[in-house]
């Protein structure tokens, strides 16, 4: 089992990351944030349009896009670039980020990947 401190937003994914991955000084950076959280909130319109995701899941998902876009919970984000070539851990440090602000949101535990799952709801149909 992963720990990840109490106060942070991302999940077992990243935590691990951290652990494993950390080369190099550089941090992902902000630009690539937000390309991901507007990849987020465009996936999340679609999946709502397509009717498979509800109205709940998706009014969040694009709240704590928007959060994002709008410059908050950067630090939220620190994985390294060099952490590997093919972005999987970048990719679910979003998804981890996006979920447990959706449960905060939502007053639901941080971890609980309700009302929205990291995998099923924010990454729904992407990888």
């Amino acid at each position: 089992m992963v720990e990840v401190l109490a106060d942070k937003l991302w999940g077992a994914q990243t935590q691990r990351s951290l652990q494993h991955f950390s080369i190099g000084q550089d941090l992902i950076p902000r630009e690539m944030i937000a390309a991901y959280a507007t990849l987020k909130k465009a996936a999340a319109i679609a999946n709502h349009a397509g009717e498979r995701l509800d109205e709940q899941r998706y009014a969040l998902i694009v709240r704590a896009c928007d959060e994002i876009l709008a410059g908050q919970h950067h630090d939220m984000f620190p994985l390294h670039v060099g952490m590997t070539g093919s972005g999987t851990q970048f990719n679910m440090n979003v998804n981890e980020v996006i979920s447990n602000r959706c449960c905060q949101i939502a007053g639901t535990p941080l971890g609980s990947h309700a009302p929205v799952h990291p995998n099923d709801h924010v990454n729904m149909a992407q990888s």
